[in-house]
Formats: C-alpha cells, sequence, structure tokens
C-alpha cells in the first residue's frame, strides 16, 4: 500500500521529466499499462521501452500534475496534464487520468483514461 510520501516520490520523478526512469524505479517486474480500455501492455522493460520510444520522438515533455494524489488502500489516482513537443514541431496537449494499483513499493498495474480527441490537431 502507498504512502504519501511514496506516492510523492514518485510524482516528483515524473515532474522532473524523468518518464522512463520513473517507470524503471517504480513498477514492478511484471506490471501492465493499459490505455482506457485497450489491451494492457506487460512487463517492466517493455514499458520502459515504450516510454522511451515515445520520449524519443519529442523535444521535451511538460508535465504537471493537478492536485494532490488520491490515495486510498492499494489505489493511487493521479490527474496529469502534458504537453508534448514533437521534434516535427508543433504541439499537442492532453489530460489524463492515471488509475494506479500498487503492491507494497512497486506499482503493480496502471489505466489511463483520457478523450483520444484531445490528441487531434
Amino acid at each position: 500500500m502507498p504512502n504519501r510520501e511514496t506516492v510523492a516520490q514518485f510524482t516528483a520523478q515524473v515532474l522532473s521529466g524523468d518518464h522512463a526512469g520513473a517507470i524503471a524505479d517504480w513498477y514492478g517486474e511484471d506490471a501492465t499499462m493499459q490505455e482506457k480500455q485497450g489491451e494492457p501492455c506487460r512487463g517492466r522493460e517493455v514499458l520502459i521501452g515504450q516510454e522511451q520510444a515515445a520520449l524519443d520522438r519529442m523535444e521535451r515533455v511538460e508535465t504537471e500534475l493537478l492536485a494532490p494524489p488520491v490515495i486510498d488502500g492499494n489505489t493511487a489516482v493521479l490527474r496529469w496534464p502534458f504537453t508534448f513537443h514533437p521534434k516535427a514541431g508543433g504541439q499537442r496537449s492532453m489530460e489524463e487520468v492515471a488509475w494506479q494499483t500498487w503492491r507494497r513499493d512497486p506499482i503493480a498495474a496502471e489505466t489511463f483514461f483520457y478523450d483520444p480527441a484531445q490528441m487531434k490537431g
């Protein structure tokens, strides 16, 4: 079960821009990530690779946390807005809600909810 300090350390790492490092440091070896109701991706190394590939296409990613995380038992819920600045130019912004299931300190599963229309344009 995560405590506020643990989740604060995780969010600080993400807010610093170390998205792939946060996966390496905070997700369990067999962790899953799922976008909306899609098929989950499984395994920390796969998750790191996918995150790094997405980051490699960006000049930078601006990340915010809109409110303190909601923590209840093994669940933490975070509301993140992101602004993506692709190397090809332009920018896109989106807001997502991340629903995390923690197994002690590592994150075991995370599902992202967002409106895909935010990424159009």
